[in-house]
């Protein structure tokens, strides 16, 4: 039996070649392709697979300097960010998360000054910034902590360590927030946002002028699940009954339109909501994996993201979920 592929035709190939073109060279949205050459959107979709499928579209590095500049225009005039960090697709997790960390300290190197305060939040994506590798003039600047701590099994990617490490990067200080980031309960919490140390030390964050934070995203088997923060089923009702697709800065949970969802899990967060950090004037937010496409379009729908970080595919996805999102409410 022969189950090879059908070639196809020369005047296939050129249409696979000219919407190709169109949308990873050009730029132009699946909305304008479909107009252009009278097809429907769902068929603008079909032929770009097949695009990939039959090897006329190769992302390589080569066309990374105006491709990424093109996604990075798109994504401000969509969300209204001032500036979009978008890194090369990467084999690994891991490896992503380097490569976006390497812009936003690239960014940070260019951005920050003497006697700045910049708000720092917890995770993985933060905390590979702090520890990325580069070449930096000092600066003195003050890394203030926007949420409590964390388990020791997290100590890495706990806001206070994350402090630390940037200021001896930058050769600047720290500033510790001496509490948990998640009480047992909402009581508990109280107490501790009532201490006068705590206070003084989430004013110092909400008055910064930078920020520096990450973006998770709402899955049972998430970090926050692995350190016991919430339970397995606390995080899946939250999802299937407010529609909850990931997390600010670890404290505020939103849906897809970004809307802040009140949940069991925003009553035990110790830090700052997203609403003390729209007066900051830089908010940097981080979400290299690329699981995170759907959290990402709902922290970009909250309005209080100001510089976005990102990997290419995740840039594009969520380009293309708000666009199908808008086409399904006009046709309503």
């Amino acid at each position: 039996m022969n189950t090879s592929k059908p070639e196809i035709s020369v005047d296939e190939s050129d249409l696979l070649t000219e919407i190709s073109v169109a949308y990873y060279q050009d730029g132009a949205t699946q909305e304008e392709i479909s107009k252009k050459f009278s097809i429907s959107r769902a068929k603008v979709g079909r032929l770009l697979k097949q695009a990939r499928d039959e090897g006329i579209v190769e992302i390589t590095v080569k066309y990374h300097p105006v491709f990424s500049a093109k996604i990075e225009q798109r994504l401000i005039e969509r969300f209204g960010v001032k500036r979009a960090l978008i890194a090369l697709d990467q084999p690994t997790e891991e490896l992503q998360r380097q490569q976006v960390a390497g812009l936003v300290s690239n960014h940070l190197a260019q951005t920050l000054k003497n006697g700045m305060v910049v708000t720092v939040g917890q995770g993985r994506n933060v905390s590979a910034v702090a520890h990325h590798v580069g070449v930096i003039s000092p600066r003195d600047c003050t890394f203030v902590c926007g949420i409590g701590g964390i388990h020791p099994r997290g100590s890495t990617y706990n806001a206070d360590h994350i402090c630390r490490q940037l200021a001896k990067k930058y050769g600047g200080t720290s500033e510790t927030l001496y509490a948990p980031a998640y009480a047992e309960n909402l009581e508990q919490k109280m107490v501790f946002m009532q201490n006068e140390t705590v206070k003084q030390t989430l004013d110092l964050a909400r008055k910064a002028d930078m920020a520096l934070v990450g973006i998770g995203d709402m899955s049972e088997n998430s970090y926050m699940v692995d350190l016991g923060w919430f339970t397995p089923h606390e995080v899946v009702q939250s999802r299937l009954r407010q529609g909850v697709v990931g997390d600010f800065a670890g404290h505020d949970f939103f849906d897809v339109q970004g809307h802040i969802a009140k949940t069991v899990m925003s009553d035990r967060v110790i830090g700052m909501s997203i609403q003390e950090f729209r007066p900051i004037s830089e908010v940097i937010a981080i979400a290299a994996e690329n699981s995170k496409p759907l959290a990402l379009l709902g922290a970009l729908r909250t309005g209080a993201i100001d510089v976005v970080a990102t990997s290419v595919s995740n840039a594009l996805t969520v380009l293309n979920l708000a666009e199908q999102m808008d086409s399904v409410h006009l046709v309503e």
